[in-house]
């Protein structure tokens, strides 16, 4: 397996873990008052969008070659860094 591969499977890995992340997020909001699962479902849309992004980094670096790889790397780790902020955050706040 390659360096680029590896890196590909990880980043989907962490994808499959934010989707799961924000299904028990939603399961949360089902169970709150209408006030919280308004908060709670802001939040989650606003995952959603960040979730969507990392995706679309992640199918830029599936469509990199071997040589260009590295520099898309650069992007994807960044948003990456970004997304994994916002779910802890996310995470500590619906608690």
């Amino acid at each position: 397996m390659s360096k680029k591969q590896a890196y590909e499977k990880k980043l989907q890995a962490q994808l499959d873990e934010w989707s799961a992340q924000i299904d028990r997020l939603k399961a949360k909001a089902d169970g709150k008052a209408a006030d919280e699962q308004l908060e709670y479902y802001q939040r989650i849309e606003e995952l959603e969008s960040m979730k969507q992004s990392a995706n679309k980094k992640l199918n830029e670096l599936k469509q990199a070659s071997d040589d260009a790889w590295e520099d898309v790397k650069v992007g994807i780790d960044s948003a990456w860094d970004s997304l994994s902020a916002a779910f802890k955050s996310a995470s500590s706040r619906f608690k």
